[in-house]
């Protein structure tokens, strides 16, 4: 049985630390990989190596690049002085897919969730005051989830950028309470946008 043979029971396990996979996905995963070919297999694990290697964060908004600086920084045509603070960088490629968001964006690595003991230092929270010390900045959007942790991170995030002087808006959903920004709609996210709101 596939339990008893050691290598396929370490690679499941090794699916399995990743994040959303559970013990019959990663034996699913597992038993994937087994049926590729040798150089299918090499060019598998090769990808995964080289990611590891290449992608790093973005000096100047802490999202995953491959480059010095992220495309997103480095274009020119956007609009600089509005910035719009996500989560992770699966929202900042989910926000790049209304296609009309202008601006830049600042990743956060997480929220603040005391109960979880992540706390304001441990996210990229003095990456941004950074940015916005520099004065070109007039606006932060914050587009954190409508959840518990994002309200609390939006909040803390406002309390920190109003004596600032720079307008602190907050999306205004139209996802239900508790949703992920990632799997919402590309016109969910535009009318998010369009209706932000000050905080």
């Amino acid at each position: 049985m596939a339990e008893y043979i050691e290598s396929l029971q370490l690679l499941a396990e090794k699916f399995g630390r990743l994040e959303g996979v559970g013990k019959k996905t990663a034996m699913r995963m597992a038993f994937s990989v087994l049926e590729l070919e040798p150089e299918d297999a090499q060019a598998f694990a090769k990808a995964i190596l080289d990611a590891k290697e290449k992608i790093h964060l973005c000096p100047i908004c802490q999202n995953l690049t491959d480059r010095e600086v992220c495309s997103i920084c480095a274009d020119e045509n956007r609009d600089h002085s509005v910035i719009c603070v996500v989560t992770d960088a699966r929202t900042v490629i989910a926000m790049e897919k209304v296609r009309d968001f202008d601006g830049v964006y600042h990743v956060l690595h997480g929220l603040i969730s005391p109960m979880n003991g992540i706390t304001p230092d441990q996210l990229k929270i003095k990456e941004l005051l950074a940015r916005v010390g520099n004065g070109d900045v007039g606006e932060v959007i914050v587009a954190t989830n409508p959840t518990v942790e994002g309200e609390a991170t939006a909040m803390y995030l406002s309390k920190l950028l109003r004596p600032l002087g720079i307008r602190v808006t907050r999306l205004a959903y139209g996802v239900p309470v508790g949703a992920d920004l990632e799997y919402a709609d590309e016109i969910t996210l535009f009318r998010a946008l369009e209706g932000r709101r000050e905080v």
